[in-house]
């Protein structure tokens, strides 16, 4: 193991309580440079995750966590249903874009995975492809917030509080993709 990679393995700390949460609606229009995803699929992920992330790839330099497979916890018994497939990705964008434009690229990306939100009641829910924002770095320049924000470790990031908190496979690839310099 080379030094270099050895210092990415220090132990973090990573008390998400000291970072900042704000709403999604609350920082719509500001300019995001890199953000943490969710994606999470339980029907045909060996399809749609790669898809998925070659898709991101085309927005700037992509980073993933490992992928964990999670039973849905929302089956019961009576109504069992597939697992799901998720991993975390760290997008740093080659272009700045505000977050409502990224909630509208991931929607329109979701889309063209086939991606179905229409079940009928008992229907077993196939989700091609789900993308969420979990965190958001914004740039440094028209930052409404960087005030706000410079007295808290690791303020750059912004958790986002619809988000929170973490499911555990979630927490899991923040680590990871922490672990390994996010």
């Amino acid at each position: 193991m080379t030094a270099k990679s050895m210092m990415h393995k220090k132990p973090v700390d990573l008390n998400l309580t000291t970072f900042t949460q704000c709403a999604p609606e609350t920082v719509q229009a500001q300019p995001v440079v890199e953000l943490v995803l969710a994606l999470g699929s339980n029907y045909q992920a060996d399809k749609y995750l790669p898809l998925a992330r070659q898709r991101l790839a085309a927005l700037g330099e992509v980073r993933l966590s490992t992928a964990f497979q999670n039973p849905d916890f929302t089956a019961t018994t009576q109504l069992p249903k597939p697992d799901y497939t998720n991993q975390c990705v760290h997008l740093t964008l080659t272009t700045p874009m505000s977050l409502q434009q990224l909630q509208q690229t991931f929607k329109t990306l979701e889309g063209d995975c086939n991606r179905c939100r229409q079940t009928e009641p008992n229907q077993i829910r196939r989700v091609t492809i789900d993308i969420d924002i979990l965190l958001i770095k914004l740039s440094k320049e028209n930052n409404s917030l960087s005030k706000k924000l410079v007295s808290k470790p690791m303020s750059d990031w912004i958790i986002m509080a619809d988000r929170y908190p973490f499911k555990a496979h979630e927490e899991a690839g923040v680590e990871e993709l922490i672990l390994t310099k996010l």
